[in-house]
């Protein structure tokens, strides 16, 4: 039993069976290789995408886009453009939406701001504990008058979170999106984009802003690394199948 097993082993293998070998690991080293090239072009993007962004964060700022240029707007332009608006905060129709910060879990403060051109644009002034969710925990809020926002231009957020998504009726907010709170709360003529406030201190010392998280996963050098060794392990599987074929045809009488 043994020697008939050792020699169907060292039998040499069909010209069929090495064909559809080597075509299908050489299919396989191409396919990894394609996908360890897609994650080095990612990586470009992704480093291009940080000096672009950290560039704009710490720019100069600049006026926000004004209601003819609304159209224009789009992440990859303008999401953390620091930017400066004056206006007044139409506090009545502030919303709180969920959030997870650094300070711990509590609401964004969202209140329109009017400017002088009738358009509004909506305000993260920032974070404030559940325990001062209601605004009369907050008497030292900025009630009227002119106020200047400085901050980062973010760009609306209309899918929610994971697994949480918004209940305008319930009046239930888990991400930020200018359009529906806009129709929840009747803010007219408002920007698609809004702006997180910066941390400069608001009265009372609530809400508090300059919180926006500027972290991007960048994982795309451990992934063309990844990809890569595994196009090497089967270059190697084929070599290793090429060498053996030889050795057994030399063996063979």
């Amino acid at each position: 039993m043994t020697d008939i097993s050792s020699g169907q082993q060292n039998r040499p293998r069909s010209a069929v069976t090495l064909a559809i070998l080597g075509i299908g690991l050489l299919a396989l080293a191409a396919a990894l290789i394609a996908l360890g090239t897609w994650q080095v072009y990612r990586l470009s993007w992704k480093l291009d995408l940080i000096a672009r962004v950290d560039a704009r964060v710490h720019a100069e700022p600049v006026a926000p886009p004004t209601r003819a240029d609304w159209g224009k707007v789009n992440g990859a332009d303008d999401e953390y453009r620091r930017v400066t608006a004056t206006g007044t905060f139409e506090n009545d129709k502030e919303t709180l939406v969920a959030a997870s910060t650094t300070l711990g879990a509590g609401y964004w403060v969202m209140t329109p701001l009017r400017l002088a051109d009738g358009s509004a644009i909506l305000i993260n002034r920032g974070f404030v504990p559940p325990d001062r969710r209601n605004p009369a925990a907050r008497p030292d809020r900025e009630l009227g008058g002119q106020a200047k926002v400085t901050g980062l231009m973010r760009m609306t957020e209309p899918r929610g979170m994971l697994l949480r998504s918004n209940d305008p009726a319930a009046d239930r907010w888990y991400s930020r999106d200018v359009a529906a709170i806009a129709e929840k709360r009747g803010i007219a003529d408002v920007a698609p984009f809004f702006i997180d406030a910066d941390a400069t201190p608001n009265s009372g010392g609530l809400p508090v802003g300059g919180l926006t998280v500027l972290d991007f996963l960048n994982n795309h050098l451990v992934y063309a690394i990844t990809w890569y060794t595994l196009a090497l392990m089967v270059a190697g599987l084929l070599v290793y199948i090429a060498r053996s074929e030889i050795r057994v045809r030399r063996a063979s009488p």
